[in-house]
């Protein structure tokens, strides 16, 4: 059973929440303050926290970045009222693996969570028996390890998954809407800007000099590759 943390202080959004949550098989836990939220989100092991971006008493930014400092691999869907993109990415780059705006369709959220359980276990049973390695990187799917030149690397669950799905095609162009459907589950082009966070943030982490990747490098006009011999 999933075991999922929910962090929103609008009480008809949390009751939804919950029920439809409980309806797919998860164990879900509810609390409505920011402070007493960030206590449960670090001092227990979750299957996935949903996070509203406007707390009482601590803010979901803050929840995010201190649960990010201590788990890489909790997934954490953030949900909020605001909908610019520059808000989109602010959440994304606190440590967030998806962002959804208020109002929002319940069963499109449910589609979401529903797709990101199945990615991460379909990652897990897929690259169960062996190491990738492309130049410095090397990553354990087993024990959900990375290294850059030995070095360990913290990531947090998506951009693992996305590592993870450069490193099995190695030298092969992903187009952006590509790596939106197969790595996140979307269809929906308006959500390109979760690739571009993602990307950024995992090129900020393995990359020697982000500025001119070695690694992630940009196909313009197509999209992203990872050359064979980074």
């Amino acid at each position: 059973m999933k075991k999922i943390l929910i962090i929103e202080d609008e009480q008809e959004i949390a009751d939804l929440l919950t029920i439809h949550l409980t309806d797919i098989g998860a164990e879900v836990t509810h609390v409505a303050d920011g402070l007493r939220g960030l206590n449960l989100a670090i001092g227990q092991a979750w299957d996935l926290i949903v996070l509203d971006l406007s707390l009482p008493h601590c803010s979901g930014l803050d929840i995010c970045r201190q649960v990010r400092e201590l788990s890489a691999s909790t997934p954490i869907i953030m949900l909020t009222a605001r909908s610019a993109e520059s808000e989109r990415v602010i959440g994304l780059n606190a440590g967030a693996d998806d962002y959804i705006s208020k109002p929002f369709g319940i069963s499109e959220l449910i589609a979401r969570v529903n797709s990101l359980f199945r990615r991460i276990e379909a990652f897990a049973d897929a690259t169960a028996d062996g190491r990738l390695k492309v130049g410095d990187i090397e990553m354990c799917p087993v024990n959900h390890t990375v290294t850059v030149s030995g070095e360990p690397v913290t990531l947090t669950a998506k951009e693992f998954d996305l590592l993870q799905y450069f490193l099995r095609a190695p030298n092969r162009v992903f187009k952006r809407t590509e790596l939106l459907q197969d790595v996140w589950g979307y269809t929906h082009s308006g959500y390109l800007h979760t690739v571009n966070s993602h990307i950024n943030r995992l090129r900020a982490k393995i990359e020697p000099d982000p500025a001119n990747p070695r690694y992630i490098s940009t196909v313009w006009g197509v999209g992203y590759r990872m050359p064979a011999a980074a």
